[in-house]
């Protein structure tokens, strides 16, 4: 059996049982059938950036799209830096 997945709504309909009505972490998470770490990764993932929270399979936050963006630039840019490494080498050697 494979990992439960769960929709963004439920996420955030599961959020405010605990936050607003002060249903306990241990209480709501037998009532959803969802295990306690996973409740309290919701919520605190849902207190940090509510729009952002919960963007779904394969879907990145704006920062985390960002940091992956320069992550790749930094990859191209140290790719170039070590072919003119290389060359630089190459012509400095005596080729007579």
């Amino acid at each position: 059996m494979g990992r439960r997945q769960f929709t963004r709504e439920f996420k955030i309909e599961a959020v405010p049982l605990v936050r607003d009505r002060g249903v306990s972490i241990a209480q709501a998470s037998r009532d959803l059938s969802v295990h306690e770490n996973v409740l309290r990764q919701w919520a605190k993932d849902f207190a940090s950036d509510p729009a952002q929270a919960f963007p779904g399979h394969g879907t990145m936050k704006p920062v985390e799209a960002e940091i992956e963006r320069q992550r790749r630039e930094v990859q191209k840019l140290k790719a170039a830096r070590d072919i003119q490494k290389k060359a630089a080498a190459y012509f400095a050697k005596d080729h007579t």
